[in-house]
């Protein structure tokens, strides 16, 4: 019996170090050390901590659709030491945790944490912390060693790899500390009664709310609205709360995170209360891109834009701020490329991507959509692209791999991807057939596999680089026997049990055309027959006029995209969001906007892929990209669409590139890079006031612009 207390005592010796959040006394921070974990776990921390608060009509919901993982308990920590004399050492765990190792290879049981000696010797130091609340991590600071990603880190499955570096460097601030800033915010009262009140926060927005200085017996009712109507609806309202108050004292209340813009407040009973404010929650990014041209209207809209990317860019990218406020893999391929023409904040990107993936192994398609497992891996080689993290790309590519192998392993017999009964084939929320073999699905598919190969190489996997390079031929052939119609000039929309449909539709054509997948003579025939033709079914979501305007702006239709913005978005604003709907009938009455999925408030008013202007103006307006990782190589192609004038900002991971355009005269300041290319139209030889210039066909030149942190100047003729 003592042995057993004897070893019981031992076990609660070796965990009582708690984590390092509670810890008194601090050194300051050493910028050379950070906090490291194993790879990709803040980001599922991050992604379920989110997840874990979705709420619809004051019930939680947890999610149906994805599988939401935590970060993995117990991770061992391993660095070879060699030193000629001993040293002092300290070490912050995110949890509890024990040493050894260099105590003979045993445990180290009496020490202090934040000095300890570490002794002379070639010997490997081994930290196993346990953390099943937040995630284990580690910071560790000697005179020769600190904790970065040299270190070994294991899940316990023999899977020994690179920790990864978090970016967080102050050893008593923790991962698990790790929230988004707040600023207080006021409201206009606009309606006042005996019992209630109606407050308006000027614009759509995401935040605690606070009442203050409550007391009495009694009831008090909040009902929350992204318009005047749903705050008004009561408990038709997508969010609410109702609070039981029996309390003499004055007290104030913050309430968890609501959307809204408007802001009923009901008093029941002998209640009193004396405010009512706001505690915006927001991911503190730089504003690093902009835009701003002759049109009044569409700088309104860029900026409105703006601010939707903004507030459904969080932990990780979601969908909305009040419905689904879920982090969907369509969604979220087109606010990685969003965030790089405004923030270009790196780590929301791989928190998502390390949060969608989830861990080892893959049973389901991501969000359970066969389309939303291609967008994630398409994401990560852009993201590649505009960003050249490489050591990204390597960490992750154990899941890239897998992921691949699942989507490779639910092919039909013809080696065609198709939606098994346990997938959910979406594409756009659009009345079309999305039974059989979808030419749109096998596209996505095709650049996938393009996506594999890249990072493939890039990890240094040749076998399955070479696998890929194979492979990617082989499909796309077969995507053209099977779906390339040549008498309607066109791809059709599905194959069923052999039999090829009829049906055009824009999906696969304009995805065609965006992905570089035709020749000049098809890319033609698609213009013509499919995206001007106004027969074939309309696109009425943001979410795929996404791809359609960035199609329309590869075939030379500038200005009638820019009528479009004008319209569809600009209809919005006519009828006073604040930020971009999720989708928009025009056709439809006034109050006839705010119902979807039965519910009278079920659309959401503020949905990041209607935040579609920010990219496009600086892709395709600005005409700013990388062809080179990083931006060590890029193009800039001005095109003003009809506008009288514009400038702007896309940012880099070498600096900002800055572009201003009239028709006679363009300015480039480049950034550190000396590998831009900026392409226009001149009918006669411009003046130029530095780089090497070329005329590359009529009409048309290009200009090398070799130097870094210069302003260029084209005068056009």
């Amino acid at each position: 019996m003592k042995k057993i207390i004897g070893l019981i005592c031992l076990i609660l010796m070796l965990f009582s170090n708690i984590a390092i959040g509670q810890v008194s006394v601090s050194p300051q921070p050493d910028r050379s050390a950070k906090w490291i974990a194993y790879p990709g776990e803040f980001g599922i921390w991050t992604h379920k901590e989110l997840m874990s608060r979705r709420t619809e009509r004051n019930v939680p919901v947890p999610t149906s659709l994805s599988r939401i993982d935590a970060p993995y308990g117990i991770i061992r920590f391993d660095k070879r030491i060699k030193l000629d004399k001993p040293e002092r050492a300290s070490l912050y765990a995110d949890g509890k945790f024990y040493i050894r190792g260099i105590n003979r290879g045993g445990i180290m049981y009496e020490y202090d944490p934040k000095g300890f000696e570490l002794p002379a010797g070639d010997y490997t130091i081994v930290i196993m912390v346990e953390n099943y609340n937040t995630m284990p991590a580690i910071y560790f600071k000697s005179k020769s060693y600190v904790s970065d990603q040299s270190w070994m880190v294991s899940s316990l499955n023999e899977d020994k790899v690179s920790a990864e570096i978090l970016p967080f460097s102050d050893p008593t601030l923790p991962p698990s500390t790790y929230k988004l800033a707040v600023a207080p915010i006021r409201a206009t009262i606009i309606d006042k009664g005996e019992n209630f009140v109606l407050y308006d926060f000027g614009k759509e927005t995401f935040a605690y709310p606070v009442l203050h200085g409550i007391t009495g017996i009694g009831k008090i009712n909040i009902y929350y609205g992204e318009s005047k109507e749903e705050a008004l609806a009561g408990k038709l309202a997508e969010t609410w709360d109702e609070l039981n108050i029996n309390t003499p004292v004055v007290y104030h209340d913050t309430l968890p995170t609501k959307a809204f813009r408007y802001v009923q407040v009901i008093k029941h009973g002998n209640v009193e209360y004396d405010d009512f404010s706001g505690l915006y929650e927001y991911l503190p990014v730089e504003n690093r891109g902009a835009f701003k041209c002759s049109d009044d209207l569409l700088n309104k809209i860029y900026d409105v834009s703006y601010y939707t990317l903004h507030l459904c860019t969080r932990e990780v990218h979601i969908d909305g701020i009040k419905r689904d406020r879920w982090a969907w893999s369509g969604d979220a391929y087109q606010s990685y490329l969003m965030n790089f023409y405004t923030f270009f904040d790196e780590d929301v990107n791989k928190r998502t991507f390390w949060g969608l993936r989830g861990h080892e192994p893959q049973t389901r398609h991501l969000n359970s959509i066969l389309d939303y497992s291609f967008y994630w891996m398409i994401g990560l080689y852009d993201h590649y692209l505009f960003t050249g993290d490489v050591q990204f790309i390597k960490q992750i590519y154990p899941r890239i791999k897998s992921t691949m192998e699942f989507i490779l392993g639910r092919l039909n017999k013809d080696g065609i991807a198709e939606g098994l009964p346990s997938d959910w084939v979406f594409v756009d929320w659009a009345p079309i057939d999305k039974k059989g073999e979808l030419s749109f699905e096998q596209l996505l598919f095709i650049k996938s596999i393009k996506a594999m190969e890249n990072c493939a190489e890039l990890a240094g996997d040749n076998q399955t680089k070479q696998k890929m390079e194979k492979l990617y031929i082989e499909k796309v052939k077969q995507f053209d026997e099977v779906f390339w119609s040549q008498d309607k000039g066109a791809y059709v929309h599905n194959r069923i049990r052999g039999v090829l449909s009829d049906e055009v539709t824009r999906y696969s054509n304009m995805f065609a055309v965006l992905f570089d997948m035709v020749d000049d003579k098809r890319k033609n025939q698609i213009k013509n027959n499919v995206l001007l033709n106004d027969s074939i079914l309309a696109i009425t979501t943001p979410y795929m006029k996404f791809y359609e305007l960035a199609a329309l702006c590869e075939i030379g239709e500038e200005e009638k995209v820019l009528d479009f913005v004008r319209n569809y978005w600009g209809g919005m604003l006519k009828l006073g969001a604040t930020s971009v709907w999720e989708t928009f009938d025009p056709t439809l009455p006034d109050t006839a906007h705010y119902s979807m999925y039965n519910r009278p408030f079920g659309k959401s008013l503020c949905h990041a892929w209607g935040g579609n202007p920010v990219y496009l103006f600086g892709r395709y307006y600005l005409g700013v990209y990388p062809t080179a990782p990083a931006y060590k190589e890029y193009v800039i192609e001005p095109k003003l669409g009809g506008l009288k004038w514009m400038e702007g900002t896309v940012p880099t991971p070498v600096g900002d590139i800055k572009v201003s355009v009239t028709p006679k005269k363009i300015t480039v300041q480049t950034a550190k890079s000396t590998g831009g290319k900026l392409i226009f139209t001149s009918k006669q030889k411009p003046k130029i006031s530095g780089g090497i210039l070329e005329k590359t066909e009529k009409d048309r030149y290009l200009l090398m612009l070799d130097k870094s942190n210069t302003l260029f100047s084209i005068e056009i003729k």
